[in-house]
């Protein structure tokens, strides 16, 4: 990008559109320090990069695995650690362990979806069966 280029700023209806995320949701998230606008508009709206929405996607995705708003900020902050310029190596070295622990979980809430999709499958089959 040239230094005169500024990123593409999204206003909050159009991230509620591409995030599938309400207004009154991504403003919490800013009330509660998730996800804060890179910028505001000269009449004080909230404005986003793709940067913002991609951290509003991944919030997203947590909370349909149920991981609470603490849990949220703590991945956000390991994802912050492990991929800004000049972080220590330990800094990245205990934001990659934390970010292992919360895929760790992800994949066992991946692994309990799974389950419970077969579930619904076979009661779903029962059901044919029986209506047949």
């Amino acid at each position: 990008m040239a230094s005169d280029e500024r990123p593409a700023l999204r206003k909050i209806g159009e991230v509620a559109e591409a995030t599938e995320l309400s207004i009154k949701t991504i403003r919490h998230y800013d009330e509660v320090g998730l996800v804060q606008p890179s910028a505001r508009s000269a009449g004080g709206f909230r404005l986003y990069t793709q940067d913002d929405v991609d951290r509003l996607l991944t919030i997203r995705r947590m909370k349909q695995l149920g991981f609470s708003l603490e849990e949220m900020g703590e991945v956000l902050e390991a994802i912050d650690a492990s991929t800004a310029d000049g972080t220590s190596a330990a800094t990245r070295q205990s934001a990659r362990e934390v970010l292992l622990a919360f895929r760790t979980r992800a994949e066992e809430a991946c692994e309990g979806l799974r389950v419970q999709l077969d579930y619904a499958r076979e009661l779903t089959r029962r059901l044919g069966d029986v209506v047949r």
